[in-house]
């Protein structure tokens, strides 16, 4: 090829070719892989996306607690501390059952950090990017009401057992 048709405008050739004919000859020649319709998040696993970030705040606040009553001077400090170490052990099963499941699911959750009160993150799932804010207030309503329901769990699960029912 001549060295006068090299980057002049025309397309490597002698011809002149229409801009459709280029550009439909180009992607015959690299196909680009298809492309799947973007799967949105279910309200399901728009739930399990907040309790990834939900949970761990509760079990660091459970677990600060449990520090405090270790120093206390509280006569029954031996039975708070014993309730606070079942409770985050079911804070922590739900948070590996919970990352686990997102996983399988092709979910990741990442904090994006904004200078405002609210806590921003940000999730990937199965191609769908899309970032969201959360107000502290329903934080700690959300966490308030997740606390009552796993302590209601372990109170049933107590009474259910013969040798704990008196």
């Amino acid at each position: 090829m001549s060295k006068k048709l090299e980057g002049n405008g025309r397309w490597e050739s002698s011809r002149m070719m229409l801009p459709q004919h280029k550009e439909a000859l180009i992607n015959r020649q690299n196909p680009e892989p298809e492309s799947k319709p973007v799967q949105k998040p279910t309200a399901e696993e728009h739930e399990m996306i907040l309790n990834s970030i939900l949970l761990p705040m509760m079990l660091t606040m459970v677990e600060r607690n449990g520090k405090e009553f270790e120093v206390s001077a509280n006569m029954l400090k031996r039975y708070y501390v014993a309730a606070t170490q079942i409770l985050m052990q079911r804070i922590h099963s739900e948070i590996v059952k919970n990352r686990n499941e997102l996983k399988a699911r092709k979910i990741k959750v990442f904090e994006d950090a904004r200078p405002d009160d609210d806590l921003h993150y940000k999730y990937l799932c199965r191609g769908y990017e899309y970032p969201f804010a959360i107000m502290r207030d329903v934080v700690k309503s959300r966490i308030s009401i997740m606390m009552g329901e796993f302590v209601k769990a372990l109170l049933n699960e107590m009474r259910e057992r013969p040798d704990m029912s008196h």
